[in-house]
């Protein structure tokens, strides 16, 4: 072929994908192009693709070009990369998919075996992960366990491993890297066991250690000579290092900002939650619920805001974070976005760090509004719960979380995956309460769209919503903004749909058979347009299942990667629909004795966050046991608790619990069936074809 005529074709594929529509040039450069290449596409981490070809014209032509099943997995919460046709993206147990983006064939996998490596991690932490970071031809996964892995992008080969936390503790990894000059920054979760949180970037080349911050003041003797932290401390009351390490991991949102060179991180929320164990004597608790700036350099502290001084609901600042430059006041404002869970809208000046303005995007009581001229909340009365509870909006949940929301330069708004739920907070909890920290958290609902989501559109410069779309689930999934003036989001129901993005009018859906919850992108190849979701409902929908739960059934549907194109003609197979009813099964001539079943209730505080509140599942990320024909067999059951007879499908295993402990768990288990049948009739697992 000529160069002339490989010209021609790289400008036929040009105009295909990139119309010459009239946009302004913060348009032209934000978000992704034919690649998707970091967790939010482009630099901005705006999760906005610039490409053209598919409209609020052509939307209803969008079909399935091709789709991927994936077995082994259970909650998908990544966001997939998508570098020259190839697809890369993690499973619920960090494993990495390279997939080629035309065709849906498997290029390479790579399985980090934390069941083999590791065992004991799975215990810790939900078995979730949110994607890869890419780079100079190396993909970057952030393993369970806090292994971080440099992989070859082309065969998945595995150039070095580095474990990025302390022995140990109680952190585990479930965010994506990011990747900027060179190096690799991972963060880490574990706030809600008293983590210590911090952030480390590595050489890409190496795996060598290039810098660390710690979110948290440590002991006066570490703090010594570090300004930074000998500032934080003074923040804290009491003996706070005694307590643990405070909180304020960093689990999800970071920001490379390439102008300025810097790092943006989101911080969690306090551990313990009850200020008054964390910090006696009160105070802010730097840096937790905050967004902290960083040299991207030497990761030295360059400034801070703090959302939620004194941090005490679960609340966190953990949200993605969008750069943009926007009109403030008729000048051009180079400023960072987010939407953290705690109900505000947050525009701060990335250069300094001030905030320039906060609104409610919701049902927010905690706080009657932020004060712009100290930047504080005003906070309303009795909300560390003094009196013994408090009831406040939005709940532990929050308004929105770690669901990406989207921004379009070109319609100037930002989508967001929106939740309403309230949440009360108890120091004397109820007997069905199981207490973390001494404080019990229960969901609130007393409005009419109380635990109901929304997609969103926010105007960050007018500082107002200017539509919203009612889903009537709360737990959905994150947004796509397009320059074809689409909106893209899955929800928990099964449904992925477009939507215009200046008017929220639905303009195409498809029943992907099982929720979603994470975010499609969208990439070019040969010419052709493509949205990518992955679909597995999960993540913390057990530990809310009372509200969460949506009729999933464990194994029953299968989770898969869909890809979407103009005219794409594939279809699903028939997947069983949602199911409500609790099939529970029981042995009646097993007898179980009070004091059993209590002593199982208080150790069940093990298995809430996969097998749910009370022994109530919710289908992901683990089966209900109320259904489990395992837990009628003490032997079996002793196998699969003790032993780790399915450690290698992700269920962990408890060596420290006795023989009497586990029949007590088992109790528990047999009483909660029992309670499920004499509330409703047991009927076969049956379900109607999803519509393909």
């Amino acid at each position: 072929m000529t160069g002339r005529a490989l010209f021609s074709t790289a400008c036929a594929v040009l105009l295909l994908v990139t119309s010459p529509s009239a946009r302004s040039a913060t348009a032209d450069q934000a978000g992704a192009g034919e690649n998707w290449t970091t967790h939010g596409g482009g630099a901005d981490e705006s999760g906005y693709s610039r490409l053209t070809a598919l409209t609020a014209k052509n939307a209803g032509r969008l079909g399935l070009a091709w789709s991927f099943d994936l077995p082994d997995e259970v909650t998908l919460e990544a966001t997939p990369l998508a570098v020259d046709g190839v697809l890369y993206f993690t499973g619920s147990r960090s494993a990495v998919y390279a997939v080629d983006g035309i065709s849906g064939r498997l290029v390479w996998k790579y399985d980090p075996e934390i069941w083999r490596v590791n065992p004991a991690k799975l215990g810790q932490a939900l078995s979730v992960n949110r994607g890869v970071a890419y780079d100079n031809g190396k993909v970057f996964v952030g393993v369970l366990d806090g292994r971080l892995v440099a992989l070859d992008a082309k065969s998945g080969r595995t150039l070095w491993t580095v474990n990025t936390l302390p022995p140990n503790t109680l952190h585990t990894i479930t965010g994506a890297p990011r990747t900027f000059n060179g190096k690799v920054i991972i963060g880490n979760g574990g706030a809600d066991a008293n983590a210590r949180g911090f952030v480390s970037a590595y050489d890409q080349v190496t795996g060598a250690l290039a810098w660390r911050f710690y979110v948290t003041p440590g002991k006066p003797e570490d703090n010594a000579g570090d300004p930074v932290m000998e500032m934080a401390a003074k923040s804290w009351g009491g003996d706070y290092w005694k307590v643990g390490g405070g909180g304020g991991t960093v689990w999800n949102g970071i920001t490379f900002d390439r102008e300025l060179n810097r790092i943006y991180l989101g911080t969690g929320n306090g551990g313990p939650y009850d200020p008054r164990q964390r910090s006696p004597g009160g105070g802010d608790n730097l840096f937790l619920a905050s967004i902290v700036a960083l040299d991207a350099d030497t990761g030295k502290y360059l400034w801070h805001y703090q959302e939620n001084p004194g941090e005490s609901w679960d609340y966190k600042a953990t949200a993605n974070m969008i750069m943009a430059t926007l009109p403030i006041e008729g000048k051009p404002r180079k400023v960072l976005m987010q939407a953290p869970t705690n109900g505000f809208f947050y525009v701060l000046d990335r250069e300094t760090g001030k905030l320039i303005s906060a609104d409610k995007i919701g049902k927010v009581t905690w706080a009657d509004h932020i004060d712009l001229a100290t930047g504080r909340p005003v906070e309303a009365p009795n909300i560390r719960y003094e009196t013994g509870e408090s009831i406040m909006y939005p709940s532990m949940l929050g308004a929105h979380n770690w669901q990406d929301m989207a921004y379009s330069p070109a319609a100037g708004l930002v989508y967001i995956p929106y939740m309403q739920m309230g949440a009360r907070y108890s120091t004397h909890p109820q007997p069905s309460d199981i207490p973390i920290s001494g404080v019990a958290i229960t969901p609130h609902l007393a409005d009419k769209d109380d635990g109901k989501g929304a997609l969103l559109a926010w105007d960050p410069v007018a500082r107002t919503a200017r539509w919203k779309v009612a889903h009537p689930t709360i737990w959905n999934g994150g947004t796509l903004a397009t320059a074809g003036g689409l909106v893209f989001q899955g929800t928990a129901d099964g449904w992925f749909s477009a939507y215009d993005a200046r008017t929220g009018d639905r303009l195409w859906s498809f029943d992907a058979g099982l929720g979603i919850v994470g975010a499609p992108i969208s990439y070019a190849a040969r010419g052709r347009q493509y949205v990518s979701i992955l679909v597995g409902y999960g993540g913390t929908t057990a530990a809310v299942s009372s509200v969460l739960n949506v009729g999933w059934k464990y194994g029953a549907q299968t989770r898969r990667l869909l890809t979407f194109a103009l005219d794409g003609r594939k279809r699903l197979p028939p997947s069983l629909a949602p199911d409500m009813v609790v099939h529970a099964v029981d042995d009646p001539t097993l007898v179980i004795t009070d004091k059993a079943v209590a002593k199982g209730h208080a150790l069940s505080i093990m298995c809430l966050a996969c097998h749910g509140m009370n022994m109530q599942g919710a289908g992901s990320p683990a089966p209900d046991l109320r259904e489990s024909a395992i837990a009628l067999s003490e032997d079996a059951f002793w196998n699969v608790v003790h032993d780790g007879a399915l450690l290698e499908r992700g269920m962990p295993a408890f060596p420290s619990l006795t023989r009497d402990q586990v029949r007590s768990l088992r109790a528990y288990i047999r009483a909660a069936a029992r309670d499920a049948l004499s509330s409703q009739a047991s009927t076969p697992l049956t379900g109607t074809p999803a519509l393909p």
